[in-house]
């Protein structure tokens, strides 16, 4: 079974970027979780070389050691620990280097680090990396720092993300911080705060940049993308106290997203992650407007139950959530569809089980995103539920939608079979150096050879002959 089949938090992974030749210092800065986490660092990384740091790879000559966490499963918490405590030799060599916690595991867990187990020396939560530097000066003192204060308004939209390492083709443009929904299964507007929505001309301004440095696809990132909401700053719970003229003017997502396609034409444009409750059909309608928006959603449902979409506060019943698959596959046909699933949710019986494979096969997702439940410190499930689904129940359900989602997989692929598919180049294929990799517009991976005269960046028609579970299997046209 493919990774992606499975976990949406990816390990982690540090990267290198072009050094300024008067900094003298060095950060090895590691990411885990989702694609905020990631896009994150790059602003940490901004803020950095401002302060004298080049990033490296080498965590041995490091001055600075910054791990950007996610608590969204115990798992991903585990991961992260592990990798502090190998961290504890390397200081031991170097007295004077400084280990940091960013992200939400650094705002959840707070002091424990610090005071308890020892493992860090500074602790910065998701709305505090402009405050880097003087925490740093702290450290420099001998003292331990911390910052893990959520903002109202802080959405980083000043500062210039310096892009880490990536394959310069694509990017992630943040529109949106935090999330207001509160899931009882869910730690993330604990750890990232209230929804706040980014200065629309800003967002424009960087995708344009982002254009003229040569990048062909951007995706637009948040916790809630159909939920982006501009009336002139605050959180988006503040909106109903705005004046008449803010409400008049104010732009949503499906306003800004036509704003990009129609202002960057020749960029391709995703975007990450959707709310049912939130999508609006008119998202859709803009889908078809434009060529350059690619017919990929994730669509995260959780369940196919009502009673466990109630009991997760899910703010949208099943046949709310068909509905909307429904029409947006009748005003996009060729769209593609990606879910996140959690199973053995607290009270899960065999029928909200079964409901969820149902709801799978009508769907026919493309991929997904499948865990068991974890019970998360601080939400509501832990605090008044009761996880009362026994781990092997849990293990086997979980199989049971990983073996579905397989299935749904290969079935999507073999339709692009025997088809013609515009692709980016993003880079060389892990398996064969002879072969370029990319994705459509379905977002689906395709590899296929290397032709003379083609390089990263180059937008290319393939004809897919093949395919296996994940990947499509192309040649040139």
């Amino acid at each position: 079974m493919q990774k992606k089949y499975i976990d949406e938090t990816r390990q982690g992974e540090a990267y290198a970027i072009a050094e300024k030749k008067e900094n003298s210092k060095k950060l090895f800065l590691e990411s885990y979780g989702c694609q905020m986490n990631f896009s994150d660092s790059e602003i940490v990384a901004s803020i950095l070389s401002d302060e004298g740091y080049n990033t490296t790879l080498r965590q041995e000559e490091a001055d600075l050691i910054l791990l950007n966490t996610c608590s969204i499963r115990e798992k991903a918490e585990q991961t992260v620990r592990m990798r502090l405590s190998q961290f504890k030799n390397l200081k031991k060599e170097k007295p004077n280097l400084t280990v940091g916690v960013l992200g939400c595991m650094a705002e959840r867990l707070k002091t424990k680090f610090l005071e308890e187990e020892h493992l860090v020396d500074l602790v910065v939560g998701p709305d505090a990396y402009r405050d880097l530097p003087n925490l740093l000066k702290e450290t420099e003192d001998g003292r331990d720092a911390i910052n893990v204060i959520l903002s109202k308004e802080e959405t980083y939209a000043d500062i210039n993300p310096v892009r880490l390492g990536g394959n310069g083709v694509t990017a992630f443009v943040t529109i949106t911080r935090g999330c207001d929904n509160m899931c009882t299964f869910c730690v993330v507007p604990f750890t990232r705060g209230r929804e706040r929505s980014r200065d629309p001309h800003s967002i424009l301004e960087e995708c344009k940049e982002l254009w003229e440095n040569g990048y062909k696809e951007i995706t637009l990132l948040g916790q809630n993308v159909d939920s982006y909401l501009w009336y002139g700053g605050g959180p988006k719970k503040d909106f109903a106290k705005a004046s008449e003229m803010q409400k008049a003017t104010a732009i949503k997502f499906v306003q800004l997203l036509d704003m990009v396609a129609t202002s960057l034409p020749e960029m391709r444009i995703r975007f990450s992650t959707s709310n049912p409750q939130d999508m609006s059909i008119d998202v859709f309608r803009v889908m078809a407007k434009h060529e350059n928006i690619c017919r990929y959603v994730h669509l995260p449902v959780q369940s196919g139950s009502d009673n466990m979409l109630r009991s997760m506060n899910r703010q949208h019943t099943r046949e709310e959530y068909l509905n909307l698959i429904r029409e947006a596959k009748a005003i996009v046909p060729d769209i593609a569809f990606s879910q996140d699933m959690i199973v053995g949710f607290c009270g899960e019986t065999e029928e909200d089980h079964q409901l969820t494979l149902s709801l799978m096969r009508e769907v026919e997702y493309d991929y997904g995103y499948m865990f068991a439940y974890s019970e998360r410190p601080g939400t509501p499930a832990h605090k008044k539920m009761e996880d009362n689904v026994p781990m092997e129940v849990k293990k086997r359900r979980l199989q049971e939608v990983i073996d579905l989602q397989g299935e749904l997989s290969r079935k999507r692929m073999q339709s692009y079979v025997g088809r013609e598919h515009t692709v980016l180049i993003e880079g060389e294929s892990k398996k064969d150096k002879n072969q370029w990799k990319g994705r459509n517009s379905q977002n689906a991976v395709c590899v296929f050879n290397k032709e003379e005269g083609q390089k990263v960046g180059d937008i290319v028609k393939v004809f897919v002959f093949d395919n296996t579970q994940g990947t499509l299997l192309a040649r040139t046209v």
